[in-house]
């Protein structure tokens, strides 16, 4: 359709507009469209011009959402790129030995033997020994004012202002170590694709940023079982006690392990954070350090950037610093790798979930579905090994995952309530005398001490205390009554 006498003299584009990696953004002025003089103006003629300008402009909607909720402040692109090259070009194979306080300075990276080699971590041990004590020797030497001779001893000074003597000295004793994760990001990808788009869909739900669902690569490289020295655990690595805030744990049921339940206490973390702090930098640095210290750090410093360049305390170290810059580095590295064609990601598996009425033995459950120990074991992760072995039954109301077929979807219409107990295996309960330990505790009872620990939510040392009533996690055949207990003295050890 045409329009005759009709002109189109400018169309003015704000700059502000306009991506920041747009080739526009090298203009000084904005884009003008007019005809040169008034003629019959084809619409379609106009639309095709402004093709290339609507591609631009719409091209990365998400990208300037992620950029506004998740900047990417001048003093933390040093760290972006280090860990982008920690996760994206380096392997499990290649160690980085770089300064612990400035991450655009690497000295080297050690090229390492398999992992899984006999003697291996004897041998990359002496490699990395090696290569630190040589690195050390040039910094030393060049605090005590050596003039650099040698392309390496020259390479290492010009990373830092000249004549910085005080410098090197405090250098050389902040080389850290990284070792590459190329390999295990790869791994992390795969994974992903059976939790990812379940994870975007729970955030939104909580209208959180979808950018979020990027943050177990971090964590816990998409892996479910994954633990930490800290007894983190799980996709999102939730600590017991933090995890008892949003979910069930317990030596029945524990939840951390669940992706999809999991995913939904970190949602509700993640909001938290961000509601008490204000900005996605703090609240994600938060889920590291805790909301608490950096209430703390916030009200000293103001800013995100602010924290980052100024505070140090003995809890705020490397891990905290740099946990924002991980997150931003592992989203941008799995953007990048999820366009990968080489890569496959893991499928979601179709399930159902079904609702337990009553207390029911995992046996029983597993033979009614006609489901593998095997499947119902991988569907249903928040079920412990109590519960797995049948020294408990499944509680009542919750919901255990199996295949998704025809006659799974029968058969949980029809499961028998012969099937179903009123009562949950209760535990026998032993009261400790002076002298008890936690370990002579569970080999009298033949379990172990982790057990013990699950039951009774003690802490890492498995302190207990004299007149403390403990829970003995019990086997399938014990009664329903609570077995009191109580040993004569064992030794006059103290508690481990």
């Amino acid at each position: 359709m045409c329009y005759n006498s009709v002109t189109v003299y400018r169309i003015l584009i704000p700059m502000a507009m306009v991506p920041l990696n747009s080739p526009m953004k090298q203009r000084s002025a904005p884009i003008v469209l007019f005809p040169a003089q008034k003629s019959c103006f084809c619409i379609c003629d106009w639309l095709r011009a402004l093709l290339p300008l609507l591609i631009i402009l719409l091209s990365s909607p998400l990208q300037g959402k992620a950029a506004e909720h998740f900047p990417v402040y001048p003093s933390i692109k040093p760290n972006v790129r280090f860990w982008e090259n920690v996760y994206s070009r380096y392997s499990t194979r290649q160690g980085i030995l770089h300064d612990k306080n400035n991450l655009a300075i690497v000295y080297t990276v050690v090229d390492l033997v398999d992992w899984n080699s006999s003697g291996s971590v004897r041998i990359n041990k002496k490699l990395i020994k090696l290569a630190r004590q040589h690195y050390k020797t040039i910094l030393a030497d060049l605090a005590e004012g050596k003039t650099p001779t040698t392309a390496e001893e020259k390479r290492v000074a010009a990373m830092f202002p000249p004549n910085s003597h005080h410098a090197f000295r405090d250098a050389r004793d902040n080389i850290r170590l990284q070792i590459g994760q190329k390999d295990r990001f790869v791994e992390g990808i795969i994974r992903s694709g059976v939790y990812l788009a379940d994870i975007k869909k729970i955030f939104s739900a909580y209208k959180l940023p979808p950018e979020l669902a990027y943050l177990p690569h971090v964590e816990s490289s998409f892996n479910p079982d994954a633990h930490s020295k800290a007894g983190a655990a799980g996709l999102w690595q939730f600590t017991r006690s933090t995890g008892r805030q949003y979910m069930v744990v317990d030596n029945v049921v524990d939840q951390r392990y669940d992706p999809y339940y999991a995913t939904r206490a970190a949602a509700v973390f993640l909001k938290e954070n961000f509601e008490a702090l204000g900005s996605w930098p703090l609240a994600i640095t938060a889920y590291n350090h805790g909301r608490n210290g950096m209430l703390r750090a916030a009200k000293e410093f103001g800013s995100y950037e602010q924290i980052f360049n100024n505070h140090e305390s003995k809890l705020f170290r490397f891990a905290s610093r740099n946990f924002y810059s991980e997150f931003i580095a592992a989203m941008n590295v799995a953007r990048r790798l999820e366009n990968d064609r080489n890569i496959i990601p893991d499928r979601p598996e179709a399930t159902i979930m079904v609702r337990m009425e009553g207390f029911a033995r995992t046996e029983d459950i597993r033979s009614h579905f006609r489901v593998s120990d095997e499947d119902f074991t991988r569907l249903n992760p928040a079920l412990r090994e109590p519960v797995l072995r049948g020294k408990k039954f499944i509680p009542k109301n919750f919901h255990i995952r199996i295949p998704a077929n025809d006659r799974t979807r029968d058969l949980a219409s029809t499961i028998p309530s012969r099937l179903y107990h009123p009562y949950q295996i209760r535990d026998q309960e032993y009261i400790v005398r002076r002298g008890d330990t936690a370990g002579a505790i569970a080999r009298r009872y033949k379990i172990s001490v982790a057990e013990l620990i699950m039951a009774n939510n003690l802490n890492k040392k498995a302190m207990i205390r004299i007149g403390q009533r403990l829970k003995i996690p019990s086997g399938a055949n014990d009664t329903n009554s609570i077995q009191v207990v109580v040993l004569e003295p064992a030794s006059k050890n103290r508690p481990n």
